[in-house]
């Protein structure tokens, strides 16, 4: 993904169209990734794409520039989908959501370009894993091994102790161990990790 430069966004303020458009193909793909993973839906996520990028147009003023213009955009994505978690009319429409269209496990809608066979076949079945886990304990393995989030910092997010985030974080590695048919937990979770970080 390349890294566009602030001036994109000041010309989003003002309301350049083309900058809205090239923000939107150069970030779009990574948010949808990373909400279909926390939210385990392809349709919630494509709405938590467009409820993100208003947000980043409407708040194109306030970019500090304190980190790059991605991980401005992650935070934004992340929030969303953390208010779409919390959402009861939301989380009742994710849980009896039919099956994806296999291609949105990896962001292919959203021109994902597959890799080598035996990477995309992991990323399937750590995907599918990931979906057999509550909503819960998905955003929390997503935002914790992906994201990088301390657990006090996803305790504080879901507003929820940092005990709350680590028993959902093991949790969820005992869930993906049994989906996985591994006995080696700190080997699974760094596979986990790096399987996710390749999307």
């Amino acid at each position: 993904m390349t890294e566009l430069g602030p001036e994109i966004l000041e010309r989003a303020r003002r309301g350049d169209r083309d900058a809205h458009a090239a923000l939107y193909r150069a970030y779009a793909p990574m948010v949808f990734t990373l909400a279909r993973r926390m939210l385990g839906s392809a349709a919630e996520a494509e709405d938590a794409v467009q409820d993100s990028f208003v947000e980043v147009i409407r708040k194109a003023g306030q970019f500090r520039g304190d980190a790059g213009i991605g991980h401005w955009i992650r935070q934004i994505a992340i929030n969303k989908c953390l208010s779409r978690l919390r959402s009861p009319w939301i989380r009742k429409r994710i849980e009896t959501a039919s099956p994806d269209d296999p291609r949105a496990l990896s962001g292919e809608t959203f021109g994902h370009v597959p890799g080598p066979d035996r990477q995309a076949a992991q990323q399937d079945e750590l995907a599918r894993a990931l979906d057999a886990l509550s909503r819960t304990a998905r955003a929390v393995v997503w935002l914790h091994d992906v994201e990088g989030y301390t657990h006090e910092e996803i305790g504080r997010l879901m507003g929820r102790s940092t005990s709350f985030s680590k028993s959902q974080l093991a949790r969820a590695y005992r869930e993906l161990r049994e989906a996985l048919r591994t006995e080696e937990p700190d080997e699974e979770a760094e596979r986990c990790l790096s399987v996710l970080k390749t999307v």
